[in-house]
């Protein structure tokens, strides 16, 4: 008998407006960066195993582990499985799917940066949901996969998270996403919004970079817990700056679907203007922002910092961004579906 063996990818992503407003009843547009994935693999197995990913227990120096730990915590990717395991099978009891028996091994790899914000944990989780349904024959639907996902990070790992990762993940390309309370919608336990693809021709996609540097990145909680206490707090100025999150949002998406491109870039740094005014920033973060923006195109953050994600108005423009950030340490990608 031939063994079946399960490999399923989820890919990074980035926030193209509206972020960090998903997980304040605002909108969003974000779409996936295809070289960067996590792929978990799983195969029928006479127990169930859980594979140690060996990057978690190899560095160059003491240093280095130190900087690991600081950054990824003890466990690395395997918790991130192990719970995505638990609430699987949970959700799926709870509901009445019925599970087959077998065990299996599964293991995960992951090239995307970790802590720049492009939704490295989430696509572990994303990835396993994928193959924990392909295993065990069944299909979670679609619009719920990415409330499980966060149900995963928010009640097993009490990871301070939105929705606006998972959707991407789950759906791919790029999407605007609509989590106002009017839109939001409970099945089987489970809160979603509206979620509408942008566009489907890869031709059609923006001219979008991405670039990072992770010796200025910070943990998501480190940089999302104090706006959810001021959210909480009601705070004027964090209310009114995630309702001009979603407005924003609404301009980018005619801005995309008119080709306006240069709209688009005058609402992207807008959006990371309106971001500065209620967070505090790690000036590391910042200096990618200003130095990307004197290169003449526009800047915002990807997710949570340590990554920003613009567009440019031709390829001379894109080579002297990447010439001039690679000088500062900086990684630099066109953002492509293919």
């Amino acid at each position: 008998m031939t063994m079946q063996i399960i490999r399923k990818k989820a890919f990074a992503r980035a926030g193209v407006i509206g972020n960090p407003s998903d997980g304040y009843f605002g909108k969003t547009i974000s779409v996936i960066l295809k070289p960067y994935f996590a792929q978990v693999t799983l195969y029928e197995w006479d127990e169930l195993e859980i594979v140690m990913n060996e990057n978690n227990t190899r560095f160059r120096s003491i240093d280095a582990l130190v900087q690991d730990v600081r950054l990824h915590g003890y466990y690395g990717g395997v918790r991130l499985v192990k719970a995505a395991v638990k609430r699987f099978a949970e959700y799926c009891r709870t509901y009445g799917i019925p599970l087959h028996e077998r065990t299996f091994s599964v293991r995960f790899e992951t090239n995307i940066p970790r802590q720049v914000g492009m939704a490295g944990s989430s696509a572990i989780i994303v990835a396993t949901l994928r193959a924990l349904m392909e295993f065990y024959e069944i299909e979670i639907p679609k619009h719920l996969q990415p409330s499980l996902v966060l149900s995963v990070e928010r009640g097993e790992l009490g990871i301070t998270a939105g929705l606006q990762d998972r959707v991407i993940q789950v759906y791919e390309g790029m999407v605007a996403m609509d989590f106002s309370r009017e839109k939001m919608r409970v099945e089987n336990g489970l809160e979603y919004g509206l979620y509408e693809p942008v566009m489907l021709d890869p031709e059609e996609l923006p001219p979008l970079y991405i670039a990072f540097k992770t010796d200025v990145s910070e943990p998501t909680e480190i940089v999302h817990n104090d706006l959810r206490h001021r959210w909480n707090d009601g705070v004027p100025e964090v209310h009114a700056a995630m309702k001009r999150f979603a407005e924003l949002t609404d301009l980018a998406k005619t801005a995309i679907q008119e080709k306006n491109w240069s709209r688009l870039g005058e609402l992207m740094d807008a959006n990371f203007d309106l971001r500065r005014s209620i967070c505090t920033i790690a000036p590391g973060q910042i200096e990618m922002v200003e130095t990307a923006r004197k290169c003449g195109v526009s800047a915002k953050f990807a997710g949570s910092g340590g990554a920003i994600i613009g567009t440019y108005p031709d390829e001379a423009t894109l080579c002297r961004l990447a010439e001039t950030m690679n000088s500062v340490g900086c990684t630099v990608q066109k953002v492509e579906f293919d």
